[in-house]
């Protein structure tokens, strides 16, 4: 247009925030991706691996004769006094010899684990393994009453049971099978008439709520921002509500981010305004 001046810092500060809007989302992604896998290897597969670690250093001499064992299981008088002149042997110097070697057998061990890049896997592997079964066993109508029995012992523990709960609803809601059971998204006017919120529908409401309202009540959960795991429920007639043309997944990203994430098929002008009634 005629009349308008552009500047270098001008056209940096426009191109620069379309280039954060575009990466910023993938480089977020993946750096939640990632320390989430270290804090899970670190966590979970590497005392994993250490288990196994000294399972085969303790295994070994029942299952390979001594002809056949492993370089890094032989332990030869040099190698036990050079192990008790370093700082990891020092405590060891006067134990006896049978103690010492099995010492530099595990630590022998953990360098060849460590050179191959495979092995370090093998506690990841085995946790996904173990969580499988796990879900196999207590997904199965014995395994979820000795849970649920066990859940309800747990959940008298002092502490623990002003914990679990909410964290149980969190996991339950992200990766749970159900979703909490949400049956579809509604807006209602709360707290007061004119204030339309974001609301899910958990099914129907008492029968005393009924009969105080004299027609059909519906329980409906509130979620908090930015966590919509948690809440509280309300009972309104069915009759005031008004369905919103968004999935459970979809208002619960609209709540999560403060109603920055709309969906598109919301987003006024650009899609035909859908029937709310």
């Amino acid at each position: 247009m005629a009349g308008e001046h552009t500047t270098f810092m001008s056209d940096f500060r426009r191109f620069f925030g379309r280039g954060l809007t575009v990466l910023l989302p993938s480089v977020l992604t993946l750096w939640i991706l990632w320390y989430a896998f270290v804090f899970v290897f670190n966590n979970v597969a590497a005392p994993i691996n250490r288990g196994v670690r000294w399972a085969v250093v303790e295994v070994t001499p029942w299952v390979v004769g001594p002809t056949s064992r492993p370089e890094w299981y032989t332990v030869t008088p040099e190698e036990r006094a050079e192990f008790v002149r370093t700082p990891a042997g020092q405590p060891l110097r006067a134990a006896a010899a049978e103690v010492v070697d099995r010492a530099v057998r595990a630590a022998k061990f953990r360098e060849f684990w460590s050179q191959r890049w495979y092995l370090p896997a093998t506690g990841l592997v085995l946790a996904i393994l173990l969580i499988y079964l796990a879900g196999l066993l207590l997904g199965g109508l014995i395994g979820r009453r000795l849970y649920s029995r066990l859940e309800r012992l747990i959940a008298r523990v002092p502490v623990f049971k002003q914990v679990y709960p909410h964290v149980k609803q969190a996991v339950d809601l992200v990766i749970g099978e159900r979703q909490m059971a949400f049956k579809r998204v509604v807006l209602v006017q709360y707290p007061r008439q004119g204030i339309w919120t974001i609301g899910f529908v958990s099914g129907n409401s008492i029968r005393d709520a009924w009969n105080a309202a004299s027609e059909p009540c519906i329980s409906v959960f509130i979620p908090s921002t930015p966590t919509p795991f948690t809440g509280f429920v309300i009972t309104v007639p069915e009759s005031s509500v008004r369905n919103v043309s968004m999935s459970v997944d979809e208002a619960i990203r609209f709540v999560l981010t403060g109603g920055v994430l709309v969906p598109e098929k919301q987003v006024p002008g650009q899609a035909p305004a859908p029937r709310l009634d």
